[in-house]
């Protein structure tokens, strides 16, 4: 949003100036001609940003998050069921937002609104906040006449897309945690003790067991070679990451995030519910079967699930039923698909289709709570390993030493 120095004459020929906010200088100048002024003179203002926004930014702090735009539909949603009018609303809370970026998008919206743009159009200006899906359902709350149905709609599903979100962040959380805890734990080690336990193992120049030459050896190869190790590593990521943005990658990694042991079978079924969830809704709200099925496959935030529901979509082009089509894919039980049957030929796929995402969030909660006590007993093997290595090669030539000495 830009700042603009405008000088303007009223009907009475006297000369007005002021500063006013628009997305652009034919925005300010429809602004100015609706406060019944004709313009003089108009010229952007240039302001300078603080150095902590711009890096605010380019931190990505100033990105509007699921919260921000779970408030805004339920606020929306109440503004449009009272009535009252859609610009007027939408300026009102840009100027009661405090999230920085979301007020200014607010604020070019209301004003391509006052420009006649329609709003699923205005808000489509920003595909930065508001992805496709979103677009779609307001498009068709707009044409509808049932806007705020649609706001109710988008926040009830963005609540529930959260706490799915939330769901597998969990179900990743703790064994990330344990597998970053056992890795310092081994750099430690080898770079700060070993080395001492090494210096006091010379000193007798005894011969040394197999498990301790191992350890000594790894550890001179964490302590002489880390900046190797540190640039091998920091590069491998780099490689990683670079990969993961090629379409081969992200299909390839999609796949086996949905095979790792313990973890991969609650990310395939989250993933499972955001698809029912948002699928439902869509049919719902009245978007066309096709284009529902390819905003699906944006949602999922898995290359290779999204592949396999697009593949849905092409079997419905070619005349193929929603059962046979879901079949095809590969991608759900025999439970869920009795469920789209009845729904198919019953009528109601969307209230079907919102029982299997409850279906599927109800067991990602249940095996998340209990993800704790199947990780635990693999991480206590792990630890007792480590331990086990670590203490025959620092106890077992303390032995020897211990014999020759007697």
């Amino acid at each position: 949003m830009s700042r603009f120095d405008y000088k303007g004459r009223n009907a009475s020929g006297q000369l007005v100036s002021g500063i006013l906010e628009a997305s652009s200088a034919e925005a300010a100048a429809g602004r100015i001609a609706s406060l019944g002024l004709t313009p003089v003179s108009l010229q952007e203002v240039r302001e300078r940003v603080s150095v902590l926004e711009q890096l605010r930014e380019k931190l990505g702090q100033e990105k509007v998050r699921m919260p921000e735009l779970i408030i805004f539909c339920r606020q929306m949603y109440t503004i449009t069921k009272a009535g009252i009018p859609l610009i007027s609303a939408v300026r009102g809370l840009a100027s009661s937002v405090k999230h920085n970026t979301l007020r200014k998008v607010l604020e070019e919206v209301a004003d391509d609104l006052e420009s006649g743009m329609g709003l699923a159009s205005a808000l489509s200006s920003h595909p930065e906040v508001f992805n496709g899906l979103f677009i779609s359902i307001v498009h068709v709350g707009e044409n509808s006449g049932r806007l705020d149905e649609a706001f109710l709609q988008l926040s009830e599903y963005l609540e529930r897309d959260m706490e799915t979100r939330k769901s597998i962040k969990a179900a990743l959380r703790y064994p990330t945690f344990v597998v970053i805890a056992i890795a310092l734990a081994i750099a430690i080690i080898n770079i700060k003790v070993i080395p001492e336990f090494a210096k006091m193992f010379a000193q007798f120049g005894a011969d040394l067991p197999l498990p301790t030459k191992i350890l000594i050896g790894t550890s001179n190869v964490f302590v002489d070679y880390w900046p190797y190790l540190f640039a091998a590593i920091a590069l491998a990521v780099l490689v990683w990451r670079e990969y993961l943005k090629t379409e081969q990658g992200q299909r390839i990694w999609g796949e086996k995030k949905l095979r790792l042991p313990l973890v991969g079978s609650i990310i395939e079924r989250g993933s499972m519910a955001r698809y029912s969830r948002s699928f439902a809704m869509m049919m719902r709200s009245g978007v066309p079967l096709t284009t529902a099925l390819e905003l699906c496959s944006r949602v999922v935030d898995n290359f290779y699930l999204a592949e396999k529901i697009r593949g849905i979509r092409s079997g419905i082009e070619r005349g193929d039923s929603l059962l046979r089509s879901h079949t095809a894919s590969g991608m759900f039980t025999q439970l869920v698909l009795q469920m789209v049957a009845v729904g198919e030929e019953s009528g109601k796929v969307d209230e079907l289709l919102g029982e299997v995402a409850g279906y599927y969030e109800r067991e990602v909660d249940y095996d998340i709570k209990s993800l704790g006590a199947k990780i635990e007993p693999i991480l206590i093997v792990v630890m007792a390993a480590f331990v086990l290595v670590l203490a025959l090669g620092i106890f077992l030539p303390m032995w020897g030493m211990y014999e020759i000495q007697r």
